[in-house]
Parts: C-alpha cells; structure tokens; sequence
C-alpha cells in the first residue's frame, strides 16, 4: 500500500469537502436566517428528507457500493471496451429506474408525505406544503442518482476531487436563490417553493459537470440494453442488499424524523441543524477516508491481494480513530458556541440553539462508530458480499426505533440522537467482529493502540477547550476560535508526546 498517495487522495477529498461544507453551513445560515425553527422550515427539511432518502436508498449509496467494485475490477483486468460496455448498460439501466421513481413520486408525493411526516397531519397548513415541497424537489433525485453513477466512475478511476466537490454546486444553487431572488418575494410560502426549485438545479449541476469529467476521461454515453450483461447482473446482485446495509443512517434518520414529527414545533429543524454539524468532520474525515479506501480495497480483491487490502482497511480504521475521537470530544465541549456563530441570527434564537446543543452532543456521541461501520461495510463490499451488512443494518435498525421509544420521553428530541449513535457502535462492533471471521486477523491491537492513545489525547484536548471557555472575550467569533485552534495545537502536541504515528499522515495530508 502507498500510504503517501493514499493520503495525498484523502487531502484531495477533504480539500473538496471542506469547500462544500463551507457552502453548506452558509446555505443552513441563510436558511435558518430567514426561516429559523419554524414550521416552514420543519416543512422544507421533512420534504427534502424524502427524496434525499430516496437517494440514498437508490442512488448515491447504493449505486457508489455496488457499482465501485464491479467497474473497478473490470478496469483492473478485463478490455476498455468490455469496461465501456459495463458503463452503458448501467447508465441505461439506472436512467429508466431512477426517471420511473421520480415520475411514481411525484405522483404519489402526497401519500408518501403523510407516511415521512405522519405527526405533521395535526397541523394541515404545514402537512399540505410539505406535500407540495416534496413534489417540487422530487426530481433532484434523479439527477444525484445519476450524478452518482459518475462520481461511481470517476472514484475507480483515483479521480476524487471534483466528484466531492461537485456537490457543492447544490449548496450555490440554493445560496445564489437566497440572495439574489428570495427578497423579491413576500410570502414566505413562495420563497420555500422557489428554494425547492433551486435544489433540483443544484442536483442537475451536480450530474452534468462529472459527466463531462467522465467524457474526458475517454469514456461515452450510449443507450445499451442488454439485462444478461455479466458485470450488470453483479451490480443488480449487490444493489438490493446494499440499499439496507449502506443506509442504515438514513434509515434511522427517516426513523427519527417520523417520532421528530409528532414533537413540538422546530424540532424537525433541530435535528437537522444539530446532525448538519455533526456531519462536517465526518464527511471531512470519515466518509473521504472511505470514498478512497473502497476502489483501492475493491482493487486490491480484484488482483487477489488480500494482504494489501487488510493494509488498507487497518490504516483507514486507525485514521478513522485519530481523526473522530477527537471531532467527538471538540463538538460536545464547543457545539454551543458553534451552533450560535453559525446559526442564532434571526428567527432562530437561544432556546432553539440550546436544543440544537443538546442534539448535536448526542449524535457527536456515534461519529467514530459511523466512520467504522463504513470501513467496515466498505470491506465487504470489496469481496462483493453483502449479506453481513444487511444482517446488522436490520438489527441496528430495529434496535434504533426500540431505543427511539424509550429515549424520547424523556430527552425529547435529544433522545433521537442518543438512539443514532448507540444504533451506531453496534453497528460498527457487528461488522467487526464478522469481518474478523471472514477474513482473519486485520490487526486489532494496533488499532484499539491508537484508540487508548487518541481517546488520551482528547481528554487533555477537552480539558485545555472547556479551561479557555471560561475565559471573557470581546467578541462571540474569539469565543469559539480561540479555544478551537488552542484545542487543535494541544492534540498534535500530545500527539507527539505519546507518539501516535497517524498525526504524521495528517501532516501530510494538510500538505496537499
């Protein structure tokens, strides 16, 4: 394994991510700005929920886990034309299922609203433009999934850069709308309608601009219909499995969102606010760790070097550690002050940052167990197995909603992240131990090494934030930047002193 390139991949996609994120919590404040924790804005994100779910389920995860290892072992050993065949199948065969889904949504948006947001039927002001919402957006799930054949694609080919980046054409599509032609508008109800719209352009945006990368790359489009193609059967074998096992998180989203809906009003919004930030250092670190980890694993199978993919899967464990743990500690000590720079402005105030404070640390609670899980999940999918991960995406799941059922008494929609993040780290300890069975050792000990080591210099990390919290600044911006960049120079500090060696990778990385 060439760690030096691998990371220089990974600093690729984080670079893309960090960029994106940016556009992301800027869209979120505008949104939150105009909106705050009000029943149009649970509107709009219960709507948006659908066909991103939809996405998940059909698109990005599915397609990205099934498509990756299939296509990456035909480019490793088998013609560019056979590889070029394999493409126009797929791109054929999904271009008729995604547009059949979207047409079936569309027309039944209504019906499946009410099942997304069953609580909202008390108040029909918000259940009717949630319906009308998620019909305007429902289209975007077409282009994503589409787009996400060609991040599929460009991956296998080590190109990452613009297939993370691409995605925050979304985030300037919706950021352009807010500035430039929300104002023109009055009612509140056609300024939503109208970032609806925005949404489904961000996603066309996001389709067309890979596949021009992956023309370049000296691949075409051609309508193919062949269902007996050998390497489409693989992808339709894989596909289904991989729609639960993949998506377990948005399955336990969607889950939440449904108990979420019968709560008080702007809890839907908390929940996306609080899970928003949580998201940013694990798509910065985790999901880049994973995107470049499972070509190379899928590689790696494909040349029967199962040597160099365990390499790969423990190096990207033990990154996952050093860069989670601490994103963990960091997001429960700072997530107020965060949470109040980015978003108490407006319509969205105190008592709205304070649940959204008590979310976010509870949902912080499960990032190294995500990270996990999608190592671990990618690794099977690597061999083209599925039947692992769907075995523990079924219990995961079943054990969110019953933890979903005692936890949201009581902590209201705290409780909801609670539930995430237990459901999370038995995922991840499930995957792990069958993978160990399926494949042997994968070098364990070195991995919970730099667990106790990481988890030690977190503490201190937090120690030294919560202390420079307490200090009295002139600004609210110093409050949150003082102690985070302090934070972030103890943790390389005590790094060094307990020689962890990942933090020499991420020097590398930064480097990029």
């Amino acid at each position: 394994m060439d760690k030096n390139r691998f990371n220089k991949q990974i600093g690729s996609v984080t670079a893309a991510t960090l960029i994106s994120r940016i556009l992301g919590y800027i869209r979120d404040m505008l949104i939150a700005y105009m909106f705050g924790a009000h029943f149009i804005a649970d509107a709009f994100y219960a709507a948006y929920r659908i066909p991103n779910l939809f996405r998940r389920l059909f698109g990005e995860g599915s397609v990205s886990a099934s498509f990756v290892p299939v296509f990456t072992e035909y480019n490793e050993i088998k013609s560019r034309d056979e590889t070029q065949k394999l493409l126009s199948v797929t791109f054929t065969m999904l271009l008729i299922i995604v547009t059949v889904i979207t047409g079936l949504g569309m027309i039944f948006s209504e019906q499946i609203t009410r099942l997304i947001a069953t609580g909202f039927a008390t108040t029909p002001e918000k259940m009717n433009l949630a319906i009308s919402l998620t019909r305007i957006m429902f289209p975007y799930f077409l282009f994503v999934s589409l787009a996400a054949l060609m991040l599929g694609v460009l991956n296998s080919l080590r190109r990452f850069f613009l297939p993370a980046l691409a995605s925050s054409l979304l985030n300037v599509s919706e950021i352009l709308f807010i500035l430039i032609f929300a104002g023109m508008l009055v009612n509140p109800v056609n300024q939503v309608k109208w970032l609806a719209v925005s949404v489904v352009v961000g996603g066309f945006g996001q389709y067309i601009v890979q596949q021009i990368a992956v023309i370049k790359q000296g691949f075409r489009f051609r309508l193919k219909w062949d269902l007996s193609h050998p390497g489409l059967r693989k992808i339709f074998f894989l596909i289904i499995p991989v729609m639960v096992g993949f998506s377990v998180d948005q399955i336990n989203e969607l889950v939440n969102q449904i108990f979420a809906s019968f709560l008080e009003h702007g809890s839907i919004a908390v929940l996306y606010y609080s899970n928003r930030i949580m998201q940013f250092p694990l798509a910065l670190f985790g999901l880049s760790v994973t995107t470049v980890a499972l070509p190379l694993m899928s590689a790696n199978v494909a040349n029967n070097q199962i040597d160099k993919m365990k390499e790969t899967l423990n190096f990207s464990l033990r990154m996952i550690c050093f860069m989670l743990i601490p994103s963990t500690v960091g997001l429960v000590i700072l997530g107020l002050p965060i949470i109040q720079v980015l978003f108490e402005h407006g319509k969205f105030g105190a008592d709205a940052s304070l649940k959204t404070y008590y979310t976010l640390s509870a949902y912080s609670l499960g990032l190294a167990a995500y990270g996990m899980s999608k190592i671990f999940a990618s690794a099977f999918y690597s061999f083209k197995e599925t039947k692992v991960p769907v075995r523990t995406a079924v219990i995961c799941l079943l054990l969110n909603v019953a933890l979903n059922f005692l936890l949201v008494k009581r902590f209201e929609v705290a409780g909801l992240a609670m539930s995430a993040s237990i459901s999370s780290w038995a995922n991840a300890i499930l995957l792990g131990y069958f993978l160990h069975k399926r494949i042997g050792k994968i070098g364990a000990r070195q991995v919970i090494e730099t667990f106790v080591k990481v988890l030690l210099a977190s503490v201190i990390m937090g120690i030294t934030v919560f202390l420079l919290l307490q200090v009295n600044y002139p600004y609210r911006a110093l409050l949150l930047l003082v102690p985070l960049a302090a934070g972030i120079l103890v943790y390389f500090l005590m790094c060094m002193l307990l020689k962890i060696e990942e933090y020499k990778s991420i020097l590398r990385i930064t480097s990029v």
